[in-house]
């Protein structure tokens, strides 16, 4: 064993142990207070030395009550009952059959539940060592009382006196080498169970700590680009703001227009941020430990980040390339989506059919993207019988999908199909600015060409 192996302790008895063995130590008890007057009964104690009822019974407590602390002290336990048998056995007072069981359980438990290994093993070497000094003291006492050709009837390959030594040596070693490997092992065993549970333990921290790096570098990955959507907007908004002046003299309806372009711009810019300002929901770690590399299918480049709906196109022909057969459909009428919602679309299904390609083990794939009534639904479907649902718990660019559905307030649903496969469905709420997002660009394009 190890040096860290040495210095563990097996931790107390529970409760339950505890009353578990005072019941069957009690049990035992009982058993053995009777069999002394059923020995007694059918003259195992007849002689003229025999102690007396009571002393008999006083023995047997004394190597049996015991077992009703063995766990709690197994070491106080352990050379109680030791003591108490040997010093039965020299009384001839000893009830043979549950001492006998005794000093074995006292022997195993020591060894199962000594919270100190190095006094724990040299008191059960003490032990056994005076249990089978007393064998052969008692065998030297009583060998001349035996008849030279053994008692009548007696037949055999070995003499008499020789076989009354080696039978209860046979025994004994058999017994109590027994107990002392069988405490051993239960400790081992126990040992074992603890480096299991604390490496338990480590890994769920682990994981726990890596799955919260993946976040707070998401949630910087978002921040970066909803900052390079909010940058742009507040450059559009000087834009027309230029042109505005231009023409307001000259031109108010035109001047009105661009200054309604300006307001949606502010009204999208200021949701952007707020959004931006929600991804970094975290604590001031996270520019510490933020590296930028993340996980996921996400690079972080330049054109990256301009990535949107309008290039999913690209992502469903390269997923083609790889070799499945890839479906891409919209539904409903198209609306003009803000960057940073089309961005999380676009991301939510580069992640999904990369989890696909990796771990689907799947053939075919479905990309939908709806245009519904105030929502924006992407729909990743495919019919893979892999790993995917094990990604889907603890895949680190799963998430990242969460994360930015959370920032959009919207709604995500990842699990297996009825039928077979897999599905990844997300519901993005458009904000209100996107139903004039269409006049916007117009305008913007107009307030340009006056600007210049």
């Amino acid at each position: 064993m190890t040096s860290r192996d040495d210095q563990w302790r097996r931790p107390g008895p529970t409760p339950r142990q505890r009353r578990s063995d005072l019941v069957i130590g009690l049990t035992v008890t009982a058993v053995a207070v009777l069999n002394v007057f059923v020995a007694r009964s059918v003259g195992l104690f007849a002689s003229d030395s025999a102690p007396a009822p009571a002393e008999q019974v006083l023995w047997a407590l004394a190597v049996t009550l015991p077992l009703c602390w063995r766990r709690r002290w197994p070491t106080a336990m352990a050379i109680t009952i030791a003591v108490a048998f040997l010093g039965g056995q020299m009384r001839g007072a000893q009830e043979q059959q549950l001492a006998s069981g005794a000093i074995i359980a006292a022997v195993y438990t020591l060894g199962a539940w000594g919270p100190d290994r190095r006094r724990s093993k040299l008191v059960r070497m003490a032990i056994i060592g005076f249990m089978f000094g007393w064998l052969f003291l008692a065998w030297f006492l009583s060998h001349d009382l035996m008849p030279a050709g053994g008692p009548p009837g007696s037949s055999g390959e070995l003499p008499p006196l020789l076989a009354s030594l080696i039978n209860p040596v046979i025994v004994n070693v058999a017994l109590f080498g027994f107990a002392y490997t069988m405490g051993d092992s239960a400790w081992q065993s126990a040992r074992r169970q603890h480096r299991l549970e604390e490496q338990t333990t480590e890994l769920i921290a682990a994981q726990a700590l890596a799955n919260e790096r993946a976040v707070i570098e998401e949630r910087l990955r978002i921040a970066r680009e909803l900052h390079d959507v909010v940058a742009h907007h507040v450059s559009v908004m000087g834009i027309q703001a230029s042109a505005c002046r231009r023409v307001l003299d000259k031109d108010p309806g035109r001047a009105r227009i661009a200054l309604a372009a300006v307001e949606s711009s502010a009204r999208t810019a200021v949701d952007e941020l707020r959004r931006m300002l929600g991804a970094m929901r975290t604590t001031g770690t996270a520019t510490a430990t933020g590296s930028g590399t993340g996980s996921g299918s996400g690079s972080g480049n330049a054109a990256g980040s301009a990535a949107g709906v309008d290039r999913v196109d690209e992502l469903v022909e390269r997923v083609r390339d790889a070799g499945l057969a890839a479906r891409y459909a919209t539904f409903g009428d198209p609306v003009a989506v803000p960057d940073s919602v089309s961005q999380a679309a676009f991301r939510i299904i580069q992640e999904a059919v990369t989890n696909t390609l990796k771990h689907a083990r799947a053939t075919t794939v479905d990309v939908r993207l709806r245009y519904l009534t105030g929502e924006l639904e992407v729909d990743v479907a495919d019919d893979g019988h892999g790993r995917m649902g094990a990604a889907a718990t603890s895949g680190m660019g799963l998430i990242g999908m969460r994360e930015r559905v959370a920032v959009h307030d919207g709604t995500l649903e990842i699990g297996p199909r009825t039928g077979g496969g897999f599905r990844v469905r997300a519901r993005l709420p458009l904000p209100r600015a996107a139903a004039t997002a269409t006049a916007t660009a117009t305008a913007t394009a107009t307030a340009t060409a006056e600007a210049r």
